[in-house]
């Protein structure tokens, strides 16, 4: 069957040209200029992946993203000229699965597709297995974590509310715990082995995570290696 792509672009040549191309390559397309008939269609609607605009003039692609992520899973990739750090943050903070820079090469948007479609399945194939239901606390200083569920306490009981990729940057971590993992590796982990993203995005992450978990004016969880990538240790001496 054929996958289903919404896609979201009120450049009518731009939407045009990767709606003929996708069906190129036998997707099936639905297209919609209206930011907000396409925030619809993304919640009413069955998708396998959704191609969006940043800048559509009545509700932007943030907003669609983060309202899509608060209910849906479907992978989506964000298009648009806006390139730098921290407009690629952001976006990947409001639901983002990936995002590709205008104006791109449609070969280039097609191997994101392909990349996060992949993605999905392994994901699917992990849970059918019942990976991710299994039940599992792990502790780390004043750290309790339930995988199962995702929730991340304080020893004082508070919850630590962290975002899908800032707990995923923390267990990476802390499945390496006392070794180095380099900036690559968390960004092949995090965002998958075929992402583009930069690895200046693994520091932005790493420094919302700190602030989340480090307790102030003790020393940080996580220590940088100058020149690698990050680790945390079991020691009480962890600097920045």
């Amino acid at each position: 069957m054929a996958k289903r792509i919404l896609i979201i672009e009120d450049e009518k040549n731009l939407l045009r040209f990767v709606e003929l191309e996708l069906q190129h390559e036998n997707y099936e397309t639905v297209v919609e200029t209206n930011g907000r008939k396409g925030l619809e269609l993304a919640l009413n609607e069955d998708f396998d992946a959704i191609l969006l605009d940043l800048m559509l003039p009545d509700l932007n692609g943030l907003e669609i993203a983060r309202r899509v992520r608060q209910v849906k899973t479907t992978p989506i990739i964000m298009m648009t000229a806006r390139d730098s750090v921290i407009d690629r943050v952001s976006g990947l903070d409001h639901g983002a699965d990936d995002y590709i820079i205008k104006p791109f090469a449609i070969e280039e948007l097609l191997a994101r597709l392909r990349a996060v479609l992949r993605r999905v399945k392994i994901e699917k194939r992990v849970q059918n297995v019942g990976y991710a239901n299994k039940q599992q606390i792990v502790r780390f200083k004043d750290l309790t974590i339930e995988t199962a569920n995702r929730i991340v306490h304080r020893g004082d009981g508070r919850v630590v509310d962290l975002t899908k990729r800032e707990y995923n940057l923390l267990m990476t971590l802390i499945d390496n715990k006392n070794n180095v993992v380099s900036r690559n590796q968390l960004l092949s982990k995090i965002w998958g082995p075929e992402s583009n993203i930069e690895t200046n995005v693994v520091e932005v992450y790493v420094r919302y995570l700190r602030n989340k978990i480090d307790i102030p004016g003790r020393p940080s969880y996580i220590k940088t290696v100058r020149g690698t990538g990050y680790m945390v240790r079991d020691e009480d001496d962890v600097r920045r």
